[in-house]
């Protein structure tokens, strides 16, 4: 991964940078969260279901309010994320709420060099994948850290999403991980005001693509659901068709917006 380090390291300072705006913004609600508030989506709540006395390792984490919220749900949570801003707020609010969560800052590829322990459920959501070249050694990682029968989660927006520009006007980008994205930095999807500058470099990846390279880690498909929306309203020119379902306004039910899809290991 040595080609891709300089990608890795404008991405940690650009999300460094975002952990400022985040954790203090009304999109992350953190007063609304320390009050009991979930701030999970219905989609991975019915779909992992009950995690009480499980082992749960959250990749990509950010500051850690997802994580913190199963292990709210009685789950014993071990995070990782490049951002050491984020790591440190995420250890700051486990230590607030008297929670038992562990947080590690690391790239996700060199998870196993930094937590050995197996898990029941292996955990990542929503805007995580794309910041990764490769999906092989990402899979890898993931078969070599959850336990026989334990399963991979992930609820992941849809590459059709990433195919578009920022406003949704045109398509931009190839479905597949055919080229390095580039993008200058204007804000930040709870601030587009915000300032915060730097390059950032993301990758698409296609369902068969994520699909493909479970399945070569020996991990077995349950199921891949699609969904026609977003459960958060991160993305430009979003409109609210139901409570908590956001739409691309003039594609309403036109396009998916997420997926998602759980694996178990054999």
């Amino acid at each position: 991964m040595d080609q891709f380090k300089k990608y890795f390291e404008s991405n940690k300072y650009v999300w460094n940078q975002r952990t400022i705006h985040h954790k203090d913004s009304a999109f992350y609600d953190l007063n609304g969260f320390k009050a009991g508030k979930s701030v999970l989506s219905p989609i991975e709540i019915e779909e992992i279901g009950d995690v009480k006395g499980k082992s749960l390792l959250h990749l990509q984490c950010h500051f850690g309010m997802d994580s913190l919220d199963w292990a709210r749900r009685g789950a014993s949570v071990t995070g990782v994320d490049i951002s050491d801003a984020a790591i440190k707020e995420a250890v700051q609010l486990n230590d607030e709420l008297a929670l038992n969560a562990k947080f590690v800052c690391c790239n996700v590829y060199d998870t196993s060099r930094f937590v050995e322990e197996q898990f029941d459920i292996v955990f990542s959501s929503y805007g995580t994948i794309g910041w990764l070249p490769d999906l092989k050694p990402w899979a890898k990682m993931i078969s070599e850290r959850l336990k026989k029968g334990g399963f991979f989660y992930l609820a992941e927006f849809h590459p059709v999403v990433w195919m578009f520009d920022n406003d949704f006007t045109h398509i931009a980008y190839s479905y597949e991980n055919r080229e390095l994205i580039i993008t200058e930095n204007e804000g930040t999807y709870t601030n587009r005001d915000a300032d915060i500058k730097g390059k950032e470099y993301s990758w698409n990846h296609s369902l068969g693509e994520v699909i493909n390279s479970l399945i070569e880690a020996d991990l077995n498909i349950c199921f891949l659901n699609e969904y026609m929306y977003s459960p958060y309203p991160c993305f430009k020119n979003v409109i609210e068709v139901e409570k908590r379902k956001w739409h691309i306004k003039g594609l309403e039910g036109k396009i998916p917006m997420v997926y998602s899809l759980k694996a178990i290991k054999k």
